[in-house]
Formats: C-alpha cells, structure tokens, sequence
C-alpha cells in the first residue's frame, strides 16, 4: 500500500549516512553550527540550548534520538529549525542537502528492516533515482522519551 506525499517539496539532509527530508512547510530555516548552552538532566538526545535571535530554542541530536552512532567531537552539526505544535526546534544534522520537488514520487511505506526507532519518527519512503530519502515527521521526531528520575522524591 502507498500513499501520496502531502508536500512536495522537501528539504534534505543527512544523518549518519541516511538521507532524510522533511517537507518545507516545516522547516523555519537551517543555520551552521549554533554555539549551545547544556541542559542539566536532559535526556541524552537533548544536546542544549541555542540563542535564536532572543528565542531559545532547544536542540535535539537526531543521531542520539534515532538511536544512530553519536557523532564525532570534532564534527560539529548543522541545525534544521523545524516548527512542531506552536513551538521551534533545531534538529541537529550532520549535513544540509537541497530542497527537491517530489511531486512525482510516492510515499511509500517504511520497510520493516529499518529499525523502529527511525520507523516511529517518519512518515514512509520516498524512492528517488538515485537514493531513498526518509521523510521525516517533525512532531514524532522531537518526542523524546524520558528515563524515570532515579534521584528519589514523591511518585
């Protein structure tokens, strides 16, 4: 079963080897690396927080949240600034693509060999002729699960 794309153009970016893509609709801008001030017991995911133009916006490694490779120290990310449910997020990448027209691809789903902690943050597939770029649901990719706090206190 495939379904079609609600957007066709996406902007793409890569993350430990995988294209991805989200469509532009949500997608605010994209920036180089952002100086970041760490958040105390933040999940491991979270990396910090960034000065955007006087908003501060929250960073979210999507190599740690996809349960990819960490990347390397000396490499540093770029950031995807995507809009999900009234508020702004960077998604931290490791490289920018460009801003394609997929309008004559068709979503498809996202095969079972793709491991589930990519298949719960897209939304399928798209086969292009050169590569499959994953399509990124911004609003499950930045839902990060917590661990309990260990540290004690009242349930």
């Amino acid at each position: 079963m495939s379904t079609t794309s609600t957007s066709s153009l996406h902007c793409t970016f890569r993350v430990a080897g995988l294209d991805f893509g989200v469509a532009v609709e949500d997608v605010q801008e994209v920036l180089r690396h952002q100086e970041m001030t760490p958040v105390p017991r933040s999940p491991e995911a979270v990396r910090g927080l960034i000065n955007l133009r006087g908003q501060i916006v929250i960073a979210l490694d999507l190599r740690l949240r996809l349960g990819l490779p960490a990347r390397a120290a000396d490499e540093r990310p770029m950031n995807v600034i995507v809009r999900n449910r009234g508020e702004v997020v960077s998604l931290l990448v490791d490289d920018i693509g460009d801003v394609i027209d997929t309008s004559e691809h068709r979503l498809e789903p996202v095969p079972s060999t793709v491991p589930l902690t990519i298949q719960g943050a897209v939304r399928g597939v798209l086969s292009l002729p050169d590569s499959i770029l994953l399509v990124l649901d911004p609003d499950r990719a930045v839902d990060v699960p917590t661990a309990p706090d260990a540290t004690g206190g009242t349930p």
